[in-house]
């Protein structure tokens, strides 16, 4: 949850406030930050209105000391009752399966509504495209991966191999993006791309032919049409 500022963001804080409604419970995750902020204020004042179970999650304890790990606790434990309050390092892995199993007992029983062997509810050629859109966040700066968009164009297996062809365009909003993401030589273009398909491979289970392009679109996240192209439905 944040402040909207292009179109693509309003559709993103609708989606989170849409999200709390109609849940067995509610994960709050934050930083170890002794005070609310407006964010994390409005979260709880949603949480509070629709009266469901809400487990507090502190995230990056390793970064922290644990008097002010105990200060973060007292702030947010004072604003909200909490069912539980939760400290973990998802870096080190410290507390996580204690959270999966404490989540556990929010769960009622019911149908089992997907197969054993079904790991997303997402095509895979979404699930592709988020992995591309992972390697950008860690081979560049911070504020450029959120600026871009990953459309997978083709989708293609081959029948004699089973081999996959993926054809990709990635879309950022300004030249000088462009420029940074395809890198000296092409060479930041070709890290990304071998990460994503090392990943790929192993997600699909088959040798994958990945080809990515890069180009501009400018204010991408402000035209209506492209976003919903996108498959981002602001109905």
């Amino acid at each position: 949850l944040h402040k909207a500022r292009t179109r693509l963001g309003d559709y993103m804080v609708k989606v989170v406030k849409e999200s709390v409604a109609d849940v067995d419970a509610v994960l709050l995750l934050v930083e170890p930050i002794p005070h609310i902020g407006g964010p994390e204020a409005e979260l709880i004042r949603r949480i509070k209105e629709l009266n469901v179970p809400a487990v507090l999650v502190i995230n990056k304890i390793d970064t922290v000391e644990k008097e002010e790990l105990l200060s973060v606790m007292q702030v947010y434990g004072a604003a909200h009752d909490f069912a539980a309050i939760v400290p973990i390092s998802a870096k080190r892995n410290e507390g996580v399966d204690e959270l999966l199993g404490l989540l556990a007992q929010f769960l009622p029983e019911g149908p089992q509504l997907f197969p054993e062997d079904m790991v997303t509810d997402q095509p895979e050629r979404q699930v592709c495209a988020e992995i591309i859109r992972e390697k950008m966040l860690l081979c560049l700066d911070k504020e450029i991966p959120h600026g871009t968009a990953v459309e997978v164009t083709r989708f293609t297996e081959r029948e004699d191999s089973g081999i996959i062809d993926l054809d990709v365009t990635i879309y950022c909003e300004k030249a000088s993006h462009k420029g940074i993401i395809i890198g000296k030589h092409g060479d930041m273009l070709k890290r990304i791309s071998t990460l994503a398909r090392q990943d790929i491979e192993k997600f699909m289970g088959t040798k994958v032919y990945l080809e990515t392009w890069v180009k501009v679109k400018e204010n991408w996240r402000d035209n209506v049409n492209f976003i919903r192209s996108q498959g981002y439905n602001e109905q």
